[in-house]
């Protein structure tokens, strides 16, 4: 089962598609709680070069209360992370399958949930 929702760039630059990345999700009801430049962490703890990696946590605050009163644990599974990510020729958006992230979960009003992100999260990947 695929764990990622994809979308490729060719001919894009990271810090574009990052703008157009928020901006989608935020369309989409999600805002970004965290970011993570891998490649800068990777430099300064490793010194380490490699190719830009952003790791955007993003967040729908209804639906996070929603799986969180259902299963108080979820918290450890959120927020959606989303990557951007240099590739050849471009730039490849994935976000976090929900469905796929939550099946370790036996609770099937909590994938009903995962379902809807899912689909908010394809759809602002969709129109990035």
């Amino acid at each position: 089962m695929p764990y990622t929702i994809d979308r490729s760039f060719p001919g894009a630059d990271i810090d574009g598609i990052d703008a157009r990345t928020r901006a989608a999700l935020s369309a989409h009801g999600f805002g970004v709680l965290t970011e993570i430049d891998v490649r800068a962490t990777m430099k300064k703890k490793l010194d380490v070069d490699m190719p830009g990696y952003r790791i955007l946590g993003a967040c729908n605050p209804a639906m996070a209360h929603q799986a969180m009163a259902m299963e108080p644990k979820v918290g450890a599974m959120l927020p959606c992370n989303v990557i951007l990510r240099e590739i050849a020729g471009g730039v490849e958006v994935s976000a976090i399958d929900p469905v796929a992230s939550m099946e370790a979960i036996p609770n099937d009003e909590l994938k009903r949930v995962a379902s809807k992100v899912r689909q908010m999260l394809a759809d602002a990947v969709a129109s990035i």
